[in-house]
């Protein structure tokens, strides 16, 4: 079940945020974002905001500008969550936003990829998008995963994770508390066979690496630290 923590600190959305553009990938409008000749994409799949958020595009262009090229698609349709709105609470947003449709439409995404001449793929999942992205992982579409703050993974999808993959997660969360991400991990040191790696962030709340505060020094730290973590796996395994 969503809690209010997935909705907390909200955006201001703006469609002309970020240092890239927009096009259709695999029939999603989708910002871009990197060099087009680049043979290495990652994809971003976000939380409950959705494409448009302006610090989930800076975080594009950040891995853009280590050479790869960045996919940031609308898996919401336009249809973002709205905070706020008494007629459409979350768990109503949800409904209409099913994540095993998310997961159909990133299986597009990444076919549209592969078809343009891309030959490895990372995927960054953010609270929503983390579920996404472990079922990609599950099913070998991608060379690498990280999950931030995940929300909705459960320790059983963990198991049957088939790519390397990341956690990084939150020390105050209740949609993956440190409990449950200490049994992710426990759950990958059973998997030889597959690289991980998980860090507990304290100080900080579900969502924090990409709805944070710029002029909180000690939060920006940990978003920087966190996206250090995110860059340095993809271009450990996405190469």
């Amino acid at each position: 079940m969503a809690s209010s923590q997935c909705c907390a600190n909200p955006p201001t959305l703006s469609s002309t945020c970020g240092q890239g553009g927009v096009e259709d990938v695999g029939g999603l409008k989708t910002y871009i974002t990197g060099p087009s000749d680049s043979k290495l994409a990652v994809l971003l799949v976000s939380d409950v905001y959705g494409y448009e958020a302006p610090n989930l595009r800076k975080l594009a262009d950040k891995i853009a500008a280590a050479g790869f090229y960045v996919v940031v698609p609308d898996f919401f349709y336009g249809d973002p969550f709205v905070p706020n709105n008494p007629k459409r609470p979350v768990q109503g947003w949800i409904k209409d936003h099913e994540l095993d449709k998310g997961t159909e439409d990133a299986k597009a995404v990444i076919a549209a990829l592969k078809s343009k001449g891309i030959s490895a793929i990372g995927a960054a999942g953010l609270c929503w998008g983390a579920k996404v992205v472990v079922e990609l992982g599950k099913q070998s579409l991608i060379d690498a995963a990280v999950l931030c703050h995940p929300s909705f993974v459960t320790v059983d999808d963990i198991k049957e994770v088939k790519t390397p993959i990341a956690i990084l997660g939150a020390e105050t969360d209740r949609l993956s508390p440190p409990e449950l991400v200490k049994q992710f991990e426990e759950a990958l040191s059973a998997k030889a066979e597959v690289d991980s790696f998980v860090k507990i962030f304290p100080g900080v709340a579900h969502g924090w690496t990409v709805r944070y505060d710029v002029n909180d020094d000690a939060a920006m730290k940990k978003v920087e630290e966190a996206h250090q973590d995110l860059l340095g796996w993809f271009t450990k395994y996405v190469k």
